[in-house]
């Protein structure tokens, strides 16, 4: 079964560099993994010199400067260059005329959004009105929309409205590890179609470690068809950035 990583970070200033995911990869059989940009920085070049340095194995989810003028043309070129993905905060806003431009922009270049932030940013009007009114616009919530984060109050409330979210056919959510019960409550809710195994390397070094994070989900999902592991760990990933 391959297995992609859709949640990655690398830099040669913090974090690890790429060579580090590399070996956890090819010491756990990860065929591809999508590299997800830091908060907070806007310069890719990094990412893109990774998917060119190893053609097949990396996929590029790119960050702007939304307060930048020319957010939406810069955001354009990086798409023509090859990026596949951009990552933005639920709440995100662009200066200028069209607050929603970053958004619009993804929207007409079939990017994938990959959106962080708490719970309450994902459930709040501001990320209802995205969803609305880009209903063709694919959004992959990172960390189980909030769910996984250190912040999230792990009421009944705020779980039931991550189910609601389901409603929007576009939006997605990362499966990191998270509480079993959680997990397998999601997965009727959004269909294995809409779930993606995410490492968040190199995160994840400083809690579980690479391997249980994949072994654990691996063992976690052992009960449901193989059709849905097979999706959960590779397909969805392959729609959602066009991995080949």
């Amino acid at each position: 079964m391959d297995i992609i990583d859709t949640h990655c970070h690398v830099s040669p200033v913090w974090f690890e560099p790429v060579e580090t995911l590399l070996f956890h990869m090819d010491r756990h059989s990860v065929k591809h993994a999508v590299l997800t940009q830091l908060l907070g920085q806007s310069d890719n070049g990094y990412q893109k010199e990774c998917v060119e340095r190893y053609p097949g194995r990396f996929v590029s989810v790119v960050a702007v400067d939304g307060a930048a003028p020319d957010a939406a043309q810069r955001l354009r070129e990086l798409a023509a260059g090859g990026a596949r993905g951009l990552r933005l905060r639920p709440d995100a806003r662009a200066t200028g005329a069209d607050p929603l431009a970053l958004w619009r922009t993804a929207a007409d270049l079939e990017l994938t959004v990959s959106s962080v932030g708490p719970v309450a940013a994902f459930l709040a009007p501001p990320f209802q009105e995205v969803l609305e009114t880009f209903p063709r616009l694919d959004v992959l919530a990172e960390h189980l929309g909030g769910w996984a984060r250190p912040d999230c109050d792990g009421s009944a409330a705020t779980l039931e409205g991550i189910k609601a979210l389901a409603r929007h056919p576009r939006f997605h959510l990362t499966l990191d590890l998270g509480p079993a019960r959680v997990v397998l409550e999601l997965l009727p809710i959004y269909g294995a179609e809409r779930l993606c195994w995410a490492s968040d390397f190199p995160v994840v070094s400083s809690r579980e470690g690479y391997a249980n994070a994949l072994t654990w989900s691996l063992e976690l999902l052992a009960g449901i068809s193989q059709q849905e592991r097979e999706q959960i760990f590779a397909g969805t990933a392959r729609r959602l950035f066009r991995i080949e």
